[in-house]
């Protein structure tokens, strides 16, 4: 597979376009595993140039806002939070210095294509359908792309993900393959209650997994050591968009979450 699309020669539609076919073609190529639950592991999401031009482009510290839910209860004792991110949506990409906004506007509008959505649907489709029975690939579904960043002492307990979430996408972005050992753990549940680790992804570049959250489907985050600047990732979250209440839900979340960072931005001036 060609490993650059060309970005800086393209112009931007056209570079959204061959990005949205280099990451669908990823996802449509990925590993399937079973155990403990059904999930994808992925190699190479982004071309070499695109994953080289978003580590440079990386944003700054002050460019990012506070995660909420889980993430909050991770605040160090001075009140730093340890996890932190930006929402690949247009609203909040404009917002990020000239030189690192083409690239995130790229990934951001790629990873919320039609095609990387039916890619994804394609190849959890018996996990889907275990979930929302055979009609599942008409089951509306509302992509949600965010750049995370996680701190030395961020860390993250055995937990399936809310029903509000159809599918669950982390991306890895780190700069080599120094820390492989801070990647997501699957664990698997036994009827007493206890949860073993049972498979840790590697924390290496350009890589990443996918399952459809379930009951089943518990994974945890062992706490970020000294040893770790920073753990990038995108986590790409395809909420479920079916029917008037996670319709309104999902774009009134949109709306506030975008409300606040106006508040957030004008209280920096």
């Amino acid at each position: 597979m060609d490993q650059t699309i060309g970005l800086k020669t393209l112009d931007r539609q056209r570079a959204i376009q061959r990005l949205t076919q280099f990451v669908a073609a990823s996802f449509d190529s990925a590993r399937a595993s079973e155990a403990p639950f059904y999930h994808l592991q992925f190699d190479r999401v982004f071309p070499d140039d695109v994953y080289g031009a978003m580590l440079t482009g990386m944003p700054v510290a002050s460019d990012y806002r506070p995660m909420s839910g889980r993430a909050k209860g991770n605040d160090l004792a001075d009140g730093t939070h340890t996890r932190v991110k930006i929402d690949l949506f247009p609203e909040y990409v404009r917002k990020l210095p000239p030189d690192k906004r083409p690239v995130w506007d790229i990934v951001g509008h790629a990873l919320c294509s039609r095609p990387v959505k039916d890619a994804l649907v394609r190849r959890l489709a018996s996990s889907l359908s275990q979930r929302f029975g055979k009609d599942f690939a008409r089951v509306g579904m509302y992509p949600v792309p965010i750049l995370t960043r996680d701190i030395p002492g961020y860390k993250i307990t055995p937990h399936p993900d809310t029903h509000w979430k159809g599918m669950t996408i982390q991306l890895y972005l780190p700069r080599d393959a120094s820390t492989t050992h801070i990647g997501t753990i699957f664990h698997e549940a036994h009827p007493d209650g206890s949860m073993p680790k049972h498979t840790q992804m590697k924390f290496a570049p350009n890589t990443g997994y996918a399952f459809t959250v379930a009951k089943n489907t518990w994974h945890s985050a062992d706490t970020v050591g000294p040893e770790v600047a920073t753990r990038d990732s995108i986590l790409l979250t395809y909420f479920v968009d079916a029917g008037p209440l996670c319709y309104l839900r999902n774009r009134g979340k949109r709306i506030g979450n975008f409300v606040l960072n106006e508040v957030r931005h004008f209280g920096r001036r």
